[in-house]
């Protein structure tokens, strides 16, 4: 198992300037991560590829495995030139992700932003033919690089484990998997540990985050609370500190046998460098005390 960090958890960091990409990783390194997952604010590497071989260089001088690469997709575009300019679109990162030595990718399959009525079942099901052509071609095309893709339990839609698997069946590509999300559940109103039992054996990399709960009749107030896709209120919190229920899934994950990389997200209040730092020092002591 090895605990390492996303970069959006260092977000507000990267966009005020204080530090760049080539200085989080080397912050990774030295507060004791072993990777980084490339989520591509704050910066970009598709469009400045001397900066891309710069952070392949630089995580292998400080030792940090570059995990995956995550970044948003909409399949579900009104018409086939604007499918296909998106399939292209990604390609174009699946070739970013092969010139950076990585073998994991995490594309999103719809808008992240999505109204109310596109949060439904119904909606997602109407959509499956674009969600599930978009990412075969994809998976297809990664394949000939040896890439994994996956899909997050993200985006409202496809966030319930449930949806997840339904997409993840339909396109039945072998190198098409999971990035288990332990904390979006909640964002669909699921318990989250429910919702590790469940797709835990399709995950191929794992995100830890928090989060604190509060329910649709309780406004907690001012903050950056975000509402569920029923109305319940959720913010982001420091790994440990939040209100999901850390220790039970780390030892379900534990007792699954997985073995792999697991990626802290922070979208918390908190100043993110030292946020970031507890979270990934909590993770270890909690794991080891599983």
């Amino acid at each position: 198992m090895k605990i390492g960090l996303s970069s959006y958890s260092l977000l507000n960091a990267l966009k005020s300037g204080e530090m760049t990409i080539l200085d989080a990783i080397q912050w990774i390194a030295d507060n004791g991560g072993e990777h980084m997952e490339i989520v591509p604010y704050g910066y970009t590497l598709v469009d400045n590829l001397e900066l891309a071989d710069a952070v392949r260089e630089k995580a292998k001088e400080a030792g940090i495995e570059l995990s995956n690469y995550s970044m948003p997709a909409n399949f579900v575009q009104e018409t086939e030139e604007a499918f296909q300019e998106e399939v292209a679109r990604l390609k174009e990162h699946v070739d970013l992700i092969e010139r950076l030595g990585m073998k994991h990718m995490r594309h999103d399959v719809t808008a992240f932003t999505l109204p109310q009525e596109k949060m439904t079942i119904q909606w997602m099901e109407e959509s499956l033919p674009l969600i599930v052509r978009g990412s075969q071609l994809i998976a297809d095309y990664a394949a000939t690089k040896g890439i994994m893709t996956t899909i997050e339990n993200h985006g409202f839609s496809v966030q319930a484990s449930d949806r997840v698997q339904r997409v993840l069946h339909a396109v039945n590509r072998p190198n098409f998997k999971t990035t288990l999300d332990i904390g979006n559940f909640m964002c669909a109103d699921e318990d989250p540990i429910v919702g590790v039992m469940k797709n835990l054996p399709y995950a191929s990399l794992v995100h830890f985050k928090d989060f604190y709960f509060r329910p649709y009749d309780e406004n907690p107030g001012g903050g950056d609370w975000f509402r569920t896709t029923n109305g319940n209120y959720l913010r982001g919190a420091i790994l440990g500190h939040g209100d999901i229920p850390v220790r039970k899934i780390i030892k379900l994950i534990k007792d699954s046998g997985y073995d792999g990389c697991i990626t802290i997200e922070f979208e918390g209040m908190e100043e993110c460098k030292e946020a970031s730092r507890i979270g990934m020092d909590n993770l270890r002591r909690l794991w080891d005390e599983a």
